[in-house]
C-alpha cells in the first residue's frame, strides 16, 4: 500500500471518528494509530490535525480507564 493510500485511509477514519460516539472512538483508535505509524515509518508527513486527533484519542482512552476506579 502506498503512502497516499494510507493517508487517504487515515483521513477517512478521522471522519468516522469525528462522527462517532465515545465507545466507537475508542474502538477505532488502535487502527487509526496504526495507520499514522505506517505513515511515519514510510517517512511521510503526518498532518497536524491527524496528530491532534490521535493525541485526543489517547487522552480519552486514559480518562476512560479511570472512570470506574473507586475513590
Amino acid at each position: 500500500m502506498t503512502g497516499q493510500e494510507i493517508l487517504a485511509q487515515a483521513e477517512q477514519m478521522a471522519q468516522r471518528i469525528s462522527g462517532a460516539d465515545q465507545k466507537q472512538r475508542l474502538e477505532l483508535h488502535p487502527q487509526f494509530s496504526q495507520l499514522l505509524m505506517h505513515l511515519e515509518v514510510q517517512g511521510l508527513h503526518v498532518p497536524g490535525r491527524l496528530r491532534c486527533l490521535n493525541a485526543a484519542l489517547i487522552e480519552e482512552s486514559v480518562e476512560a480507564r479511570f472512570d470506574n476506579m473507586p475513590v
